[in-house]
């Protein structure tokens, strides 16, 4: 292919649980830039986990789907299903492969063989997260060493992760950032089943992890004496014991939702909650703070680069339980300045744009396919932290 040629290309997108979207960031990102690639032209393969055969589409908003399966062991799940991927975008010569998540990077060699060129999505710093016992941590520590090695180039979703593969390893990234969807607040009809009313109560959503400290609030909010109820949207299927220290703080005000995969109920959630609460604090850009952000709603969040780059002046930030209950209680009591923050919030969510995100991993794909990209080539997609000056 010459370089320069505006020709369809034939990009696959491996490692996550592909789509729709209903789990992570990794789905939502690939949900939002596959479709807009797939509008541009170009015939786009998502590797898809687990469905069931009720479930199973051969095709998801012009994005071909092939779903494969994988074994249901945490420590297994992720690598056995990408190992079916990349042998099945072998036989299929895809011109360009996204693999997301570090995690899988010992498969890059079966896409190497096949003469793939392939650009590795890292995600967070995963070894740092307390779910992974010393050999996992090792793993990942590993992998990220076997992304620099075997990629053709590297995207980080923030500059702090950017910033810790060019210290550690002394390589480029292409800065690529989540998008912000844009929510209208529609007509509230959802959060009624709920009992809740508009501006009237707080809300959490993660996943239950100590890295993204739901214990933390709870208890913050607990000792604060707030007036209004605090919503918990999430749960973990390999995390019993944490969920039990969640339980265990928690107050008759605190409304333990569990999971909740309906999105129109959880966007009416983001739109109509008087705070929303972010306390995760080793992933890069996170959809969900995204989420908040263009839905209006005032953040307040774990004090962390990755955070307080996205958020700037329009968040405000704890570090334990104690910081959290002076800020759930503020947060009832300065009504103007809470408002004011969250059309702050709108505001900074306007530099996080799904199709400018879409159109850096096309640059990208165009890249790879005709043999340019590497990772002394340091971009950004303008989005984000480049534009923080705004």
């Amino acid at each position: 292919m010459q370089r320069g040629e505006k020709v369809p290309l034939k990009i696959a997108l491996v490692g996550t649980r592909g789509v729709p979207a209903r789990y992570g960031g990794f789905e939502t990102a690939i949900e939002e830039v596959g479709r807009r690639l797939a509008a541009k032209g170009h015939q786009v393969t998502v590797y898809c986990r687990g469905t069931s055969a009720s479930e199973r589409e051969n095709e998801y908003l012009g994005m071909k789907l092939v779903h494969l399966p994988a074994l249901r062991k945490r420590s297994l799940e992720t690598l056995s299903h990408t190992t079916l991927s990349v042998w099945h975008a072998v036989f299929n010569r895809p011109d360009a492969a996204i693999v997301f998540n570090a995690a899988n990077s010992p498969l890059l060699p079966v896409l190497g063989l096949g003469r793939i060129p392939t650009a590795t999505h890292v995600d967070g710093l995963e070894w740092k997260r307390s779910k992974w016992g010393p050999l996992g941590k090792r793993y990942y520590l590993a992998c990220e060493r076997l992304a620099v090695w075997w990629s053709k180039a590297l995207i980080s979703d923030a500059q702090g992760i950017a910033d810790y593969y060019s210290n550690k390893f002394g390589v480029g990234s292409r800065l690529i950032a989540y998008g912000a969807p844009s929510l209208d607040g529609k007509v509230c009809t959802r959060i009624q089943e709920l009992e809740l009313e508009t501006g009237k109560f707080h809300l959490l959503v993660a996943r239950f992890e100590p890295e993204n400290h739901v214990e933390m609030i709870v208890r913050g909010y607990a000792r604060s004496g707030a007036v209004l109820p605090l919503v918990v949207v999430g749960s973990a299927p390999y995390a019993e014991r944490y969920t039990q220290q969640i339980i265990a703080a928690a107050t008759d005000s605190v409304k333990l939702l569990g999971a909740v995969w309906d999105q129109e109920l959880l966007d009416e959630l983001y739109e109509n909650a008087l705070v929303y609460w972010h306390g995760h604090s080793v992933g890069g850009t996170n959809p969900s703070l995204l989420r908040a952000m263009g839905a209006g709603t005032a953040v307040t969040a774990f004090d962390v680069n990755f955070n307080r780059e996205v958020l700037l002046d329009a968040g405000e930030y704890f570090d334990d339980a104690d910081q959290a209950a002076q800020l759930f209680r503020k947060a009832e009591s300065d009504p103007d300045l809470l408002a004011k923050r969250a059309r702050r919030s709108r505001q900074r969510a306007e530099d996080y744009d799904w199709d400018v995100v879409a159109d850096a991993y096309e640059e990208l794909c165009r890249d790879l396919a005709d043999g340019s990209a590497n990772k002394s080539d340091i971009r950004s997609s303008g989005l984000g932290p480049a534009r923080a000056a705004r």
